[in-house]
Order: C-alpha cells, then structure tokens, then sequence
C-alpha cells in the first residue's frame, strides 16, 4: 500500500466516529476484501487478542467465506498466545502484549500453524484502562504472506469507546488484507 494512501486511511479512521456502528464508508471493506481473496483462490486465517474474534466473525459473514477462512486463534491472554502460537514469553516481556513483535508473531504464527496463504495478527488495548504502559486505542495489526514470507505491521492509536477501537481494529485489518495480499 502506497505510504501516503495508507497514512491518509489511518488518519481517517483514527479520528472517525465509530459510537453507533461502522459508518458507510468502511461498511463493504470486509466483503470487498474476501470477495478478493475468494477470486484470488487465497486463503485467510487471524489470531486476535484485542478483537477477540470479532475479525473471523467478520469474514464468515461474507457469503462463501468458507472457502478462503476454515478458522483461526482467540489468544486473548499472554499465556494463549505463548501456549497455541508458541510466542515466546520472553518477546512478550521485553516488547509487552502490545507491540508490533507480538502482532508480527501472531500473523505469522497462525499463518504457519495452519498452513494458509495469509495470516492477520491482531493486538492492543480497547480499555477501559491503559495496558502494560500503552494507552488505550493503541492497536498493532500485522498481516502475514507465505508468498513472500514477510510480515508487514501497523500501528494504530484509535478514539472511541471499547467497541469503537475493536471495530476499528477490525476494519483496518481488512485494509490492510486487501492492499497487501
């Protein structure tokens, strides 16, 4: 994705009014991007801590998901994503839950785990307190590719209530699916 394309996107988004559900504008994101994913015969898997599968939810949503997305991780908690991703304790303790390491390991470990073409790792804290030093909005989104065998990773600092930054993590990482697989 076009650096200034995709700093224009975080601004907006950041900054949108997320409080009585996703505005128009970002509402076909998620079927657009397993639309494209669908065509493209490539296959999607997530591992979600702040989301809490709000992410995978969203795929099965879209008609024929089935065929791009058979499941993934909820790793709401350090000992999950050490346990089912074999994330190491010590990257979680050097880096805290949410940092870009943590959300690059996910991607990438849910992707190699399971064997799919993509992976989206998904961290940050919703609130209503700060976590580990991060303030609350703060979100790192990585989306893992087995063809290039690169994790690219985002940082976000979303306003909004709890479920406005989930929702917000949410769209983002369609975004961010679609632009780079």
């Amino acid at each position: 994705m076009d650096k200034e394309i995709f700093e224009n996107f975080r601004e907006n988004i950041e900054a949108a009014d997320f409080e009585n559900g996703i505005p128009e504008e970002y509402k076909n994101i998620p079927a657009e991007t397993v639309e494209k994913l669908l065509a493209d015969k490539k296959t999607i898997t997530a591992a979600e801590s702040v989301t809490a599968g709000l992410f995978q939810a969203t795929i099965a949503d879209v008609p024929h998901a089935s065929d791009t997305f058979e499941g993934g991780y909820i790793t709401y908690s350090d000992a999950m994503k050490e346990k089912m991703l074999s994330i190491p304790s010590k990257v979680i303790n050097i880096h805290t839950v949410v940092s870009a390491p943590v959300a690059q390991q996910m991607a990438e470990s849910t992707a190699v785990i399971l064997g799919k073409d993509i992976g989206v790792g998904i961290t940050g804290v919703a609130g209503p307190d700060p976590l580990e030093g991060s303030p609350v909005g703060t979100v790192f989104i990585g989306v893992y590719t087995k063809s290039e065998n690169v994790v690219q990773v985002k940082e976000f600092h979303f306003e909004g209530s709890r479920n406005a930054v989930r929702e917000k993590a949410v769209i983002s990482a369609f975004v961010l699916v679609s632009k780079i697989a």
